[in-house]
């Protein structure tokens, strides 16, 4: 296993539960990859990267029984809340009662819309559901089996009414910015509405496909599978693949860390193990990578074995994240403008700066020039983790958490090592518009530009997703056209990371699926995990 992050770990222990040996390599020194909790300033731990858990799949919390391994998620109530000058803090609570009573404030209109809209997304978002915890159909297969394939997919469509299905290609290939002008009238709905965005992803709210983002935050997650599931985790993300971790050793994995792999070892076609960094090398009949695609492909493989036309593809994937974190250390918990003063300290936990739908676009605008968008154009999307978890830092100290969006991979002037601190700045001042306390209680500050990810996180282009989600990258089409199964032109050599379905965020879904393909292409046909939601025979692994 190429990488110790969530998905790698995730397959490990599926893979090492079945009765194989498995190793997984992990080149930092510590597990867990962009789903981590660091320390930042003595004493003082942050989830540097990843920073909120929402779809993790209930498969994998109870079949690995991760919970036993020390994993708490407290729901985050409200899931989201927007400061908004004239209009308080604009929150989006479980109880979609409430929510409905906070927009009846500013538009009985949007109220009505916003209410009939969580409706649709909800039955949309079920019906996509199924879909994330199986392998893509096989779109270039022929004759019976291929038809086989459509016809799996079409079942869990099946029931769909045309107006439900009209609906889904427009939620999947809209732009949501187009969505808001046309559906509500005043900017609470318009800006809670639009904060809900895949965080990460290219394109400002006025691109095609940007609309997606309202379905995709409201597929399940949690061990209850609750439809837009959000969640603080207790010791920070790092909880996470600390609990996997723990899973994959309990069923046999050996797991290293500062063992970075410098190639995988082909022979006649077939991978054969890998190289490490350090000479050493590893036989194996079977290598699984939670790299991306291209570090895999690209940069592990030895090009003279991958079709000409397949590098080429692997190439073509829009990478260059769009997106940085800021973490900060404060010697005061942020007063923002607006909160309600009997506001629980869970209620103050998180908060989003996002700006109204048109500067946001010109923010998109200004990162696609390689520019850096002023405070006015800046997206911020801020976590206060100690106001849940106390064991983060020491008593009357924070941690907040700011992933920052949109900003270049690539910057027109300058470099990041020179304008790092440039965009920790602008990023403060977005945030003192909203809560004034802030630059006068920071402590330390940690700014991961999007070049940091690259080079320490190993994210190629820093992008989170391993690709960008967007629907000529997603379902059949990723990580590329005829290579969606987790299957690559090398046999016996497996992608598990967010380059293949279902994509990014802290899911666990593609290294379960990946190993659920490489199982059942080894034709094991009993499993150690026979009752505990596995499936037990080649034929239900493929199911």
């Amino acid at each position: 296993m190429i990488g110790g992050g969530h998905n790698g770990l995730t397959a490990a222990a599926y893979l090492a539960g079945a009765g194989l040996r498995t190793v997984v390599l992990e080149r930092r020194p510590v597990l867990g990859g962009c789903c981590v909790t660091e320390e930042i300033a003595p004493g003082v731990r942050a989830s540097t990267t990843s920073y909120i858990a929402s779809m993790l799949r209930p498969e994998v919390i109870r079949d690995l029984d991760l919970g036993r391994h020390g994993l708490r998620m407290t729901p985050c109530s409200p899931s989201l809340q927007v400061p908004l000058p004239g209009h308080g803090v604009v929150r989006w609570w479980a109880d979609m009662a409430r929510t409905i009573h906070e927009l009846e404030r500013s538009s009985p209109h949007d109220a009505r819309a916003f209410a009939e809209l969580d409706g649709e997304l909800r039955r949309l978002s079920a019906r996509l559901q199924p879909l994330f915890l199986q392998a893509p159909p096989d779109v270039e297969r022929r004759g019976v089996a291929g038809l086989l394939e459509l016809l799996r997919v079409g079942r869990r469509l099946r029931g769909m009414s045309p107006r439900e299905l009209t609906a889904m290609i427009g939620f999947l290939s809209g732009s949501l910015g187009e969505f808001l002008d046309r559906h509500f009238e005043a900017e609470p709905a318009r800006r809670l509405l639009l904060a809900n965005s895949v965080y990460g992803k290219h394109g400002g709210p006025y691109q095609p496909g940007s609309l997606l983002g309202l379905l995709f935050h409201l597929l399940s997650g949690g061990e209850e599978a609750v439809q837009g599931f959000v969640g603080h985790v207790q010791g920070g993300m790092g909880s996470i693949t600390q609990a996997l971790a723990a899973a994959a050793r309990e069923r046999g994995a050996e797991l290293r860390v500062g063992s970075p792999v410098s190639a995988i070892r082909v022979e006649a076609g077939r991978a054969v193990g890998v190289v490490l960094a350090s000479g050493v090398t590893l036989d194996a009949p079977l290598v699984l990578s939670n790299a991306d695609p291209k570090r895999t492909f690209l940069g592990l493989v030895p090009p003279d074995v991958l079709p000409g036309e397949f590098r080429e593809s692997i190439a073509a994937i829009k990478m260059d994240g769009p997106c940085a974190k800021v973490n900060l250390v404060l010697a005061e918990e942020p007063t923002v403008v607006g909160m309600p003063t009997d506001a629980a300290p869970g209620e103050r936990a998180l908060f989003t700066l996002v700006p109204p739908a048109r500067l946001a676009e010109e923010g998109y605008d200004c990162a696609k020039r390689g520019d850096i968008p002023d405070v006015d154009r800046l997206w911020v999307d801020c976590v206060v983790a100690t106001n849940v978890d106390n064991s983060l830092a020491p008593p009357g100290v924070h941690v907040m958490t700011c992933f920052v969006q949109f900003v270049p991979y690539r910057l027109r002037e300058g470099d990041w090592a020179s304008r790092r601190e440039e965009l920790g700045d602008l990023t403060v001042r977005t945030i003192e518009r909203h809560a004034p306390n802030v630059p006068g209680a920071i402590v330390a500050r940690q700014v991961l530009t999007p070049l940091d990810l690259e080079e320490t996180y190993g994210l190629t282009e820093g992008n989170i997703f391993h690709g960008d989600l967007r629907l000529d990258q997603l379902y059949v089409m990723r990580p590329v056209p005829g290579w969606a199964r987790y299957r690559t032109p090398v046999d016996g050599l497996y992608l598990c990371g967010a380059g293949a379905h279902p994509g990014g965020g802290v899911t666990g879904a593609p290294g379960y699926n990946a190993a659920r393909q490489a199982l059942r292409d080894r034709g094991r046909r009993r499993s150690p995990m026979r009752g505990r939601g596995w499936p037990a025979t080649p034929a239900a692994v493929g199911a």
